[in-house]
This record gives structure tokens, C-alpha cells and sequence, in this order.
């Protein structure tokens, strides 16, 4: 017996780049960061990040083109693949990548009139819950009103 799952909170790196394939299915992939802040044996507190490759697949990826952006904070759950490649010189290269299986949007989220002074505000149900099993996407209540 075998496990392959992934649980991780971070922030994303850049907005999604969205590819759709030949039989219109959607792909997501951007960077999402996660960071450990410890205090070295010196006294001074030490903080590192880590840069995990993010792909959704199908409707989970157009969860992502209309609500992820750069900056928000995502829950993540998922597995790791890692795949090969020859880059333009004939070169193998490796990249290991997160697939995600489900994502919950975390944080406070955009409201037009916070967008409009750059800031954010916390709003009751602010977070949405997706998973990738899921057929049909949830209905949001006022939904053509989300700026993000």
C-alpha cells in the first residue's frame, strides 16, 4: 500500500496561466508559496519559502481563472507528480508538480469598494470550498459582483 497526498496553505505566486486543451478541457498552473519561520541557534529568527507548481485540471482551473490571483491565500490538497522533459538543447530537465484535488480559496476576499483603495475586507463566507470531483461547480450568490 501506497499514499500519495499533499496538504498545503500558501499564497500565490502569480495570477494562473489557463490553457484549454482540444477537448476544451481547462488547465491552471501557477506558483503557490509556503513559508517556515524558525529561530536559528543564534537567537535570530529565520524564515524560508518554499515554491510548489500548482496544476487543476477541468473545473477546478476555471475555479481558478475567475477567483485566484496573485496574492490570495488557497488550501491545496492534493498529489505530487513529477514529469520529464528535453528543454531546446536536448537537455532532461524534471519538474515536480503539485495536481490538485481539491482547493478552498482562504483569506478575506475583494470587494469592489476595498478594491478601490487597494485594500481588502473581510466578508461573512468569505472562503469557497471545490473540489475536483464535484460535476457542477457551487452556485455564489452574487457571483457577477466578485472582482476577484
Amino acid at each position: 500500500m501506497s499514499v500519495n497526498k499533499v496538504i498545503l496553505i500558501g499564497n500565490v505566486g502569480r495570477d494562473p496561466e489557463i490553457r484549454h486543451l482540444d477537448a476544451g478541457v481547462a488547465v491552471a498552473n501557477f506558483p503557490l508559496a509556503t513559508s517556515e519561520t524558525y529561530t536559528a541557534k543564534n537567537g535570530e529568527r529565520v524564515t524560508t519559502t518554499e515554491w510548489h507548481n500548482v496544476v487543476l485540471w477541468r473545473g477546478l482551473a476555471e475555479v481558478a481563472e475567475k477567483y485566484v490571483k496573485k496574492g490570495r491565500q488557497l488550501y491545496i490538497e492534493g498529489r505530487i507528480r513529477t514529469r520529464s522533459y528535453d528543454d531546446k538543447d536536448g537537455v532532461k530537465k524534471y519538474v515536480t508538480e503539485i495536481y490538485g484535488d481539491t482547493m478552498q480559496l482562504l483569506g478575506p476576499r475583494e470587494t469592489p469598494s476595498s478594491a478601490a483603495n487597494g485594500g481588502y475586507a473581510a466578508n461573512a463566507g468569505n472562503a469557497g470550498s471545490f473540489n475536483a470531483s464535484e460535476p457542477d461547480l457551487p452556485e455564489v450568490e452574487g457571483e457577477e459582483d466578485l472582482p476577484f
